[in-house]
């Protein structure tokens, strides 16, 4: 592990910090895991969890748990991180943790190794503090959650719903926060839903449009629509449903060809007030109108999921309240997240972590203080949740 650029005096012996840094140096770029597992696992044993690797594939998954009763607060996440991109481009090595001007550097700081070690020491010291806690506590981690997200958090989903176990309160370690610490927490996220279109026409001599037919003059009008439409208002908790077109290509490339074809792919970031069918049917409307030939391939990428309020929410806002003095507002935008499979075991999932200004860039980081608080913010909703058993008072 590097040696930090702040001298070693300067910076706090916090655990939270620590662990932060064992985990970025983890090469853990999806789907692998990097040895981050291993990590955590020798951190959960020690506390009486008893740990199950789920693994699926090339996909590290990992299941914990310390307890047998109710209610069950899980921790969830994922170890694995996007590509660093140009190494030399980084103010120090991506896999090399390092600490300046109070901040962690590093691919992974803030999404969400950061979060991960935040949570990890938030239940070593209330265990520490609780150890006759009501209920028990779950630890979900993967890392196939920047990838395919096939064979990761979705595939653990399955065998905790196979042997009859639910969730009653879940928190990603997501980083929610915007411009400081505990500002935002979301309760919800839209839905995700893809179309592959190809409008066919015919290839053809430029000089001789009469013999060809051009798709993409053909498209125009229909895209134009397309972007023009109000597909809903959103409602109090969602903003409204918006169309992208993500990638557009047609032409062989040559100037003096008509194309025969032109290939599209398009995304909706749909709320509740919108069904994926309703959406669906409205598209092939707007194509069938403008008389297009076309081929339209869909892809459900994630159903919408709300957590309108109680216990967990309220607690949440309470505890960031009492550790950083801030009103977290609630928020369902952004992209998806693995919540869109832990909802189907768990009426109460909420995502909250550190600020998100630089995840996927080059020189991410985490303030080391926020780390610090975050783990208290943690730990404080694990003791709103999971009071003493009346036994041990």
């Amino acid at each position: 592990m590097a040696v930090s650029a702040d001298a070693p005096g300067e910076l706090p012996d916090d655990p939270a910090l620590g662990l932060a840094r064992r985990l970025i140096a983890c090469p853990s770029v999806t789907p692998d895991e990097g040895g981050c597992m291993a990590i955590v696992e020798e951190r959960l044993r020690p506390l009486g969890f008893t740990v199950e690797r789920l693994d699926r594939g090339k996909v590290g998954n990992l299941w914990a748990r310390r307890g047998r009763g109710r209610p069950l607060f899980c921790f969830a996440g994922h170890v694995d991180v996007v590509p660093p991109g140009p190494s030399e481009r980084w103010t120090s090595p991506p896999f090399e943790p390092t600490a300046r001007n109070g901040e962690l550097f590093g691919r992974g700081a803030a999404d969400m190794k950061g979060a991960i070690a935040a949570f990890i020491t938030a239940i070593e010291r209330f265990v520490a503090e609780h150890p006759g806690h009501a209920g028990a506590i779950a630890v979900l981690l993967t890392s196939d959650e920047e990838g395919d997200a096939i064979d990761g958090t979705a595939a653990v989903v399955d065998a905790l719903r196979r042997r009859g176990e639910a969730l009653d309160f879940c928190l990603i370690g997501e980083p929610t926060s915007v411009s400081r610490l505990g500002d935002t927490l979301k309760n919800g996220r839209r839905g995700s839903l893809s179309g592959k279109l190809s409008v066919k026409g015919i290839q053809g001599h430029i000089a001789y449009p009469r013999l060809a037919r051009n798709p993409i003059h053909l498209a125009a009008p229909a895209i134009a629509e397309l972007a023009a439409t109000v597909w809903d208002e959103g409602d109090a908790h969602f903003p409204p449903t918006s169309w992208q077109i993500s990638n557009i290509h047609g032409g062989t490339g040559a100037t003096n060809v008509i194309p025969g074809h032109l290939d599209i792919a398009f995304n909706f970031r749909f709320s509740a007030a919108s069904a994926p069918e309703r959406l669906q049917s409205r598209v092939h409307a707007i194509l069938d109108r403008h008389g297009l030939d076309y081929e339209l391939v869909w892809t459900l990428g994630a159903a919408p999921f709300l957590t309108r309020g109680g216990e967990l929410v309220a607690a949440a806002r309470q505890a960031i309240f009492d550790e950083v003095g801030a009103e977290a507002e609630l928020s369902t935008d952004g992209g998806t997240s693995d919540g869109r499979f832990i909802a189907g075991l768990c009426s109460q999932v909420i995502e909250l972590g550190p600020v998100n200004e630089s995840i996927h860039k080059i020189d991410e980081r985490v303030g080391i203080a926020a780390l610090t608080r975050l783990s208290a913010i943690y730990r404080r909703l694990l003791e709103r949740l999971l009071p003493d058993s009346p036994s041990t008072r």
